[in-house]
């Protein structure tokens, strides 16, 4: 059977740049891997930033655009059938921020799935910088993202003040409790570690960590109403613009509840990925992009945030 790893994490908190160094790590152990990206947008974003696995002999499948569960589960479940007879030893799963995992656990209880597939490990970024106030809707999908995790890995713990990785645990911990989650995560299953020193000790355990059965209060909510993403493509803003403008995003009422914004320019020639939450945004060469510009928030208004855009 083939084994399938579910990488899960809310909005931003860096899923694709850990899968990009676990997907390296597995084809450097001999597995063949193939990796499954799952994005909320019509543009699939996070594919785009994989890229380079191709490299390593790592295959990318994708399933791009906001839908109902019933047809989110049948895309996952034909790429799925697809990629069962093509010899790969490893797949990852990278859903969107804002997947609820239990349509994930159902489609792999699916005949014939049940029979090709077998889950191996769950492990769940959370931000280290995590705010301290999410919606409920937002605080029920950490907690389900992370209740079945053999590990929790924080992300940009080398930039958290002093407290703030502490923070992120308790606000996980009241988020699982909120739910009535059956999950307690012991100290041992946290790696709160600057991903630049993880060892291959470090990357091993990982990825030997398992999940965890466990159950929460399902709060019944269209994913798809609660959240929402604006697109703006071709915007001909330069970097230096897109740099200014985009954090007032995060803190102009107007706008909606801004989670997360990502996307591409290209500046002189080099194209330049965008990535910003409320704690600061980041700005990396990479080798292709798409003139695109993706925000994702509740309440969204789109005119006011091309309005802050352009200035």
């Amino acid at each position: 059977m083939v084994q399938v790893d579910l990488i899960t994490g809310f909005l931003g908190a860096g899923k694709t740049t850990f899968l990009r160094r676990y997907a390296a790590y597995l084809a450097g152990q001999g597995e063949r891997v193939c990796i499954l990206e799952n994005d909320f947008g019509a543009v699939n974003v996070d594919a785009m930033l994989v890229q380079d696995l191709l490299e390593l002999g790592c295959e990318i499948e994708t399933i791009s655009g906001g839908c109902d569960c019933d047809t989110h589960q049948r895309r996952m479940r034909t790429k799925l059938i697809s990629m069962a007879m093509r010899g790969f030893t490893r797949v990852l799963v990278e859903p969107s921020g804002i997947f609820d995992v239990d349509e994930f656990f159902d489609v792999l209880r699916d005949d014939p799935l049940d029979r090709w597939y077998q889950l191996g490990n769950v492990i769940a970024i959370v931000d280290a910088l995590l705010p301290e106030q999410l919606s409920p809707q937002a605080d029920y999908v950490l907690a389900s993202e992370c209740a079945n995790a053999g590990l929790v890995l924080l992300s940009r713990g080398q930039l958290a003040k002093p407290g703030q990785c502490e923070a992120a645990v308790a606000h996980l911990k009241r988020a699982l409790t909120a739910c009535k989650c059956s999950r307690v995560f012991q100290p041992e299953e946290i790696l709160a570690k600057d991903w630049a020193a993880l060892t291959e000790a470090d990357m091993a355990r990982i990825a030997r960590c398992g999940m965890r059965q466990a159950s929460c209060e399902k709060l019944h909510f269209e994913e798809h109403e609660a959240f929402s993403s604006a697109y703006f493509l071709e915007l001909g803003l330069s970097l230096a613009q897109l740099e200014k403008a985009i954090p007032a995003l995060f803190t102009d009422p107007a706008c909606g509840r801004v989670l997360r914004v990502k996307g591409f320019v290209e500046e002189n020639g080099q194209w330049v990925e965008l990535n910003a939450t409320a704690d600061g945004l980041t700005a990396s060469p990479l080798a292709q992009g798409q003139q695109v510009l993706i925000v994702i928030g509740e309440g969204l208004d789109k005119a006011r945030l091309e309005q802050l855009l352009r200035g």
